[in-house]
């Protein structure tokens, strides 16, 4: 499974999001420290859920690094997060 597809399984199945939008942005990147030649490790998710209502924008993106630990700890560099409710 991609590291795309992933990322989307794991949000959907947290935050049962109304709207979500992985976008693998690792060619923008290429050739700098953390690019991986395979690419998958630069990422904006855009995300809209009711779950993150009332939570502040530190809190939403805490969150979703708890749900992304294991691939932020191997395959993703960086994590761009637009997050809505």
């Amino acid at each position: 499974m991609s590291v795309a597809a992933t990322i989307e399984r794991k949000l959907n199945e947290a935050f049962s999001p109304s709207d979500l939008v992985v976008i693998d942005e690792s060619h923008l990147h290429a050739g700098h420290a953390g690019a991986r030649p395979e690419g998958e490790s630069h990422f904006r998710v855009e995300i809209t859920a009711d779950k993150f209502k009332g939570m502040s924008r530190v809190a939403s993106q805490r969150a979703i690094y708890e749900v992304l630990a294991e691939e932020l700890s191997s395959d993703i560099h960086a994590l761009a997060l637009t997050v809505r409710s």
